[in-house]
C-alpha cells in the first residue's frame, strides 16, 4: 500500500522527550516501513523516520521562537498532503479535526485517528464530517452522541523491546509520576497521595505555558528537592529507569484520559500502575493484576498497602501482549484495507495488493 501519514508539526517525530501522538505516529509509521509499505510521513523537517519525510518547515514548531501563527504551517502541511492524494492508496490523519475539510475534497480515503478529546468547538467540526472514518484509541474515548463513523478502536502500542524490564524497585522506595504537570494529569493529587503515606514521589514531565501558573501555586511549592523533586523532561531512557525503579506509577488524572501511555510505558517497564478509573484507564490497567483502579485520592492511598501483591512481571506480560507495535499495526493495517476495499466497492471493481509494498 502507498500510505500518507500526517503527525503534527508542533513536535518532532518521534519526540525527544514528552509527546504521545507523536511518538504512536512514528513508530507506526516506522512498522508499516518494516512491513513493506510505502509510507511518506508529512512532519516537521528534524523528524526521524524510516519512511520518505516531507516537511513544510524545518523543525519543530514547538522550538521555533520565530514562528507565531502556528494554523499557516498546519493549512501549508495538508494543502501539501492533499495536492498529492491521488499518489496514495490511503491517508492517515493524526490532526485532530484539521484534516477533516480537507479529505471531503479528495478520492483518496482518508482515516482520522481521534488522539484528543471533543470539546465544544471542535463537536462542531466532528459532527460536519461525521461520515468520515474514524479510529478511536479506547472504547471510552468514543462519544455515541456524536454519531461518528468509527470503524475500529486500535490501541496506541510501544515497542516493548525498547523498555528494560525491573523486575523489583530500587532502594531506597519511591512514586513515579510522569506526564504533563497539569490539573488534567493530577500532578496535585500524586503530591497529595505521596504527602499523606509518607512516599518519596519523583515527577518528570514538561510544563505547557498554558499550565504554568498552576505549576507555580499547586505543585512547585510542594517540591522540596527531598520527598517531593521535580526532575524536568525525561527522555526514553530516563523515563524507563524513573518508571522501572518505582514502587508504583501514580496516575490520578482528573479527565476521560483517551488513552496514557504513561500507563504502558510503566508496566512495560515492570512498575504497576495506581490510577482513578477515568477514561481508558479500566481498559490498560488488569485490577489487581498489573494495577489498581480508584475512584478518590483515598483508595489511591489504600492501594499502595496492597502494591507489593503484584507481579512485575505479569505487568510486562499484559503490555507485550494487548499494547506492541505489532498489535497496533495490525489494527491499522485492516482498517486501512477495509477502507481501499470500499472504495473500490463503490466504484464497481475488483483489486488486490498481492504483498505489502505493492500497489494496484
Amino acid at each position: 500500500m502507498r500510505i500518507a501519514q500526517i503527525a503534527p508539526l508542533w513536535e518532532r517525530v518521534p519526540p525527544p522527550t514528552y509527546g504521545g501522538t507523536e511518538l504512536v505516529a512514528s513508530l507506526l509509521t516506522d512498522g508499516l516501513v518494516r512491513r513493506g509499505h510505502e509510507v511518506t510521513l508529512f512532519a516537521s523537517g528534524d523528524s526521524i523516520t524510516l519512511a520518505e519525510l516531507e516537511a513544510v518547515h524545518p523543525r519543530a514548531l514547538r522550538l521555533d521562537d520565530s514562528v507565531k501563527e502556528y494554523g499557516i504551517y498546519e493549512m501549508l502541511q495538508l494543502s501539501t498532503v492533499y495536492d498529492r492524494a491521488d499518489e496514495f492508496d490511503v491517508i492517515h490523519s493524526h490532526m485532530g479535526c484539521s484534516a477533516l475539510a480537507y479529505a471531503k475534497l479528495v478520492k483518496t480515503p482518508t482515516v482520522h485517528t481521534l488522539h484528543g478529546i471533543f470539546t465544544p468547538d471542535n463537536e462542531r467540526m466532528f459532527l460536519h464530517a461525521k461520515q468520515q472514518p474514524f479510529v478511536s484509541i479506547s472504547q471510552a474515548q468514543r462519544e455515541p452522541r456524536l454519531g461518528l463513523n468509527c470503524v475500529a478502536t486500535v490501541y496506541n502500542g510501544i515497542d516493548t523491546d525498547s523498555y528494560t524490564f525491573y523486575p523489583q524497585p530500587s532502594d531506597p522506595p519511591y512514586l513515579a509520576f510522569l506526564g504533563r504537570l497539569s490539573p488534567e494529569k493530577g500532578t496535585h493529587l500524586a503530591i497529595e497521595i505521596a504527602k499523606r503515606t509518607g512516599w518519596h514521589l519523583k515527577i518528570a514531565g514538561k510544563i505547557d505555558p498554558v499550565d504554568v501558573e498552576y505549576y507555580e501555586t499547586a505543585v512547585k511549592p510542594h517540591v522540596d528537592g527531598t520527598q517531593i523533586q521535580y526532575l524536568g523532561e525525561a527522555n526514553h531512557q530516563q523515563k524507563n529507569a524513573l518508571m522501572g525503579n518505582a514502587v508504583a506509577t501514580l496516575f490520578p488524572i482528573t479527565w476521560r484520559e483517551p488513552f496514557g501511555l504513561v500507563m504502558v510505558e510503566s508496566m512495560a517497564s515492570g512498575t504497576p500502575v495506581i490510577a482513578m478509573e477515568m477514561g481508558s484507564t479500566a481498559e490498560v490497567i488488569a485490577h489487581g493484576k498489573t494495577g489498581f483502579l480508584c475512584h478518590s485520592v483515598d483508595e489511591c492511598v489504600a492501594a499502595l498497602d496492597h502494591v507489593a501483591t503484584i507481579d512485575r512481571r505479569l505487568c510486562r506480560e499484559h503490555v507485550v501482549s494487548h499494547f506492541s507495535v505489532q498489535r497496533m499495526v495490525d489494527g491499522y493495517e485492516a482498517v486501512y484495507q477495509k477502507l481501499i476495499d470500499a472504495r473500490f466497492a463503490r466504484n464497481g471493481k475488483s483489486h488486490s495488493f498481492v504483498s505489502a509494498g505493492q500497489s494496484r
